[in-house]
């Protein structure tokens, strides 16, 4: 049996399909608690002792805490919402005279083959008019509605030696038999509880991994879950921040969307939703704006984002030493190139932070011939220039449909963020 932590976590990743169920879970969380929300569209009134969330886009996410007593510094974590995925495309039936599938493109940089012959059902959501006003209403379809079959070895006897992908021709779920068709989106109306699909006017929607995440190995030390890139570091970032103190500092947690396409949208990281947020705070508190930034100058923030763990089967392609490990601990990233905002004095700050905390640290650095990735960090501090560390908790076959992790690092990282946030 999974201990208590670990199943909140499988139950959290299995009813956030998409960044917007992500997204609104949080929010639900944090206004039965007694955050206020601000809406953007609206005047803010604020003031110190408050606690209030901000939402953009239905997929992004602030939450602030603000201290009885005027404070000088913010205390900051981030992490995204979305993950690699199958996105459906407008009109997305594709029918002849024996099938219906469905029309998908590629959401971030996805392994395709993880993708096939398993159950997969459709999720995101719908806008439709309610009272002269477009509003959004979440989709989950909550059963196994979809198969992208693979094609027997028969007739593709090179299928174990390479393989590329075509997403337009490889990757199309079936969907049903060729007198259904019509049927996929009166199944999503019916869903989002709409008598008619013509109501929707607009949709996001996407294909998400049906197999439920699970606990294995020898001491039932690992777990695997779709999603975990970064639905395992935004859960423990904001189970440290609902735990911490928030008594010095304003503390902010951030959820930003689009981070596996660039974070270059009006929700992701690159945009101004932190800067608009902090700004918008600081000045319903008084505060002017060379005192935001001597705040800024005074803060840290923490960009979590999941790191890739040294392979057993591919320890070659990890650095000779900077190599984590899966239950491990907590990975500090570092690139020369900046892909990663890590330096001497934000790892400085962080080991101090996991030295008070009692959790083990890693470093993790690409190999010099091998170009990595990148995250929210560097991205974040073009607006809100903060010191910053990258971190990440290490897992395995990032970006496949069903990713590996350690059950102890999750502790770890959420006793982290709840110090920072003491």
């Amino acid at each position: 049996m999974p201990d208590e932590l670990t199943q909140n976590l499988l139950h959290f990743i299995s009813r956030c399909p998409t960044a917007f169920h992500a997204a609104a879970a949080m929010k639900k969380a944090l206004v039965y608690s007694g955050f206020e929300e601000l809406p953007e569209e609206n005047p803010w009134t604020v003031q110190w002792g408050g606690r209030y969330v901000v939402t953009r886009n239905g997929s992004a996410l602030i939450a602030l805490t603000l201290p009885a007593q005027p404070a000088g510094a913010f205390r900051l974590a981030a992490a995204h919402g979305d993950s690699p995925a199958l996105k459906i495309k407008e009109n997305p039936e594709l029918c002849d005279a024996y099938y219906i599938r469905l029309n998908v493109e590629g959401y971030g940089g996805l392994i395709c083959s993880t993708w096939t012959d398993r159950p997969l059902s459709v999720a995101g959501r719908v806008m439709t008019e309610e009272n002269g006003k477009i509003t959004s209403r979440l989709v989950c379809v909550d059963r196994d509605l979809l198969v992208i079959p693979s094609l027997a070895i028969h007739m593709n006897r090179s299928v174990n030696e390479s393989c590329s992908w075509n997403i337009q021709k490889d990757l199309l779920p079936l969907y049903g038999e060729a007198e259904d068709r019509g049927a996929f989106m009166k199944l999503i109306a019916r869903e989002a509880g709409l008598d008619d699909p013509s109501r929707i006017l607009g949709h996001d929607l996407f294909l998400y991994s049906r197999i439920p995440g699970t606990v294995w190995g020898a001491r039932s030390e690992f777990l695997s879950s779709p999603r975990l890139d970064d639905l395992q570091c935004a859960f423990a970032a904001f189970r440290g921040f609902t735990e911490g103190k928030k008594e010095k500092y304003i503390c902010v947690n951030c959820l930003f969307d689009n981070e596996e396409t660039g974070s270059h949208t009006r929700q992701g990281a690159a945009s101004d939703f932190l800067e608009s947020t902090l700004r918008r705070i600081t000045e319903g508190l008084g505060l002017t704006y060379d005192q935001y930034k001597s705040m800024l100058a005074r803060s840290f923030m923490l960009s979590a984002d999941n790191a890739h763990g040294v392979h057993p089967n591919y320890e070659d392609l990890s650095d000779p030493v900077n190599r984590p490990v899966l239950n491990g601990g907590v990975v500090l990233k570092f690139n020369a190139a900046q892909k990663y905002c890590t330096d001497a004095v934000s790892a400085a700050l962080f080991r101090q932070l996991c030295q008070r905390a009692h959790v083990s640290c890693q470093s993790f650095a690409n190999r010099s011939d091998m170009a990595g990735g990148s995250t929210l960090g560097n991205l974040s501090a073009v607006r809100v220039p903060v010191p910053t560390a990258d971190i990440g908790l290490p897992q395995l076959a990032m970006h496949s449909s069903w990713e590996t992790a350690g059950v102890r690092d999750t502790a770890d990282l959420v006793n982290v963020c709840s110090l920072l946030f003491e």
